[in-house]
């Protein structure tokens, strides 16, 4: 008789809300759960800085390289989003508002739909978190290339002082005979060749062989040995340009799989907040 009083106040009570046009959502508990989310978060993500799971060394032999460390940081990734989902949408099924009279399937979906609410809202903030983050970032980055132009313009007025002038117009007053270069000792004008030739890929047989009588002229050796200078000199900058050219494939790449493996955490996050919010809600109606 009790139950069926219950039964019945609890259809009135249904009925009541729904008359005055209530949302189902409980705000509240979704709230809750997204600040709980966001803290695991932060505590999880300060974790794996300490322990080095996202962090390159710069000396040579030490750390982790760049593929270790994109899959050691998307694993924390991972870990760190289905941790925080699973206790914040937990958290949001088990503190939501009972709701009294609902269907069965319409209270799974509801519990689904707050974990799934809660799960959007955490990551929003952290999103908005790391976007503060990334633009004071490049504000600084801003202030240091603002530093080095200002560098390099008073390098470039000293440099125009001391008759130290691009590969353009060194070859305008380039002297036929080396021993008249254009510059004090000639390795501003051997520079500029050298620059040149890299950035266009090949020496044209003029420069080497001007530059080569430079190096001759200047260091007493024979045209033969200053020549072999010269290709060797090309030869490591050529490596050394292939090698960074490798480098930053190397980082877009791994920057397109972080990103692959954020996009498929994320969605299992959701996946996970939206089920533990279920689970939090059974348990929730089942001991009110």
């Amino acid at each position: 008789m009790q139950s069926t009083v219950l039964s019945r106040a609890d259809d009135l009570g249904a009925a009541s809300a729904a008359s005055h046009g209530r949302s189902a959502a409980s705000w509240g508990a979704i709230v809750a759960g997204a600040f709980v989310a966001v803290s695991a978060s932060l505590i999880l993500l300060s974790l794996g800085a300490g322990f080095e799971f996202a962090a390159i060394s710069p000396w040579a032999g030490h750390g982790i390289s760049a593929t270790t460390f994109t899959v050691t940081s998307a694993i924390w990734f991972i870990v760190t989003q289905w941790i925080s989902a699973c206790l914040g949408g937990y958290i949001a099924g088990r503190l939501r508002t009972r709701w009294l009279g609902t269907h069965t399937h319409e209270v799974f979906f509801r519990d689904t739909a707050h974990g799934l609410v809660a799960w959007s809202l955490a990551t929003v903030v952290i999103a908005l978190l790391a976007a503060g983050s990334v633009s004071s970032l490049l504000r600084g980055g801003a202030h240091a290339a603002s530093q080095m132009a200002s560098g390099a313009a008073s390098s470039a007025a000293s440099a125009a002082g001391d008759s130290s002038t691009p590969y353009d117009i060194d070859k305008l007053f380039r002297s036929s005979s080396t021993a008249t270069a254009g510059t004090a000792d000639g390795r501003a004008e051997a520079g500029h060749i050298l620059a040149n030739a890299l950035m266009t890929g090949s020496i044209p047989d003029a420069d080497r062989t001007y530059l080569a009588g430079i190096v001759a002229q200047r260091s007493g050796v024979s045209q033969e040995e200053a020549q072999k200078r010269v290709d060797d000199a090309m030869s490591s900058l050529s490596e050394a340009k292939i090698k960074a050219t490798q480098a930053a494939d190397g980082a877009r790449k791994a920057a397109a799989e972080t990103a692959i493996y954020t996009a498929l955490a994320m969605l299992i996050g959701a996946f996970i907040a939206s089920v533990s919010a279920a689970l939090g809600g059974r348990l929730r109606d089942e001991h009110p």
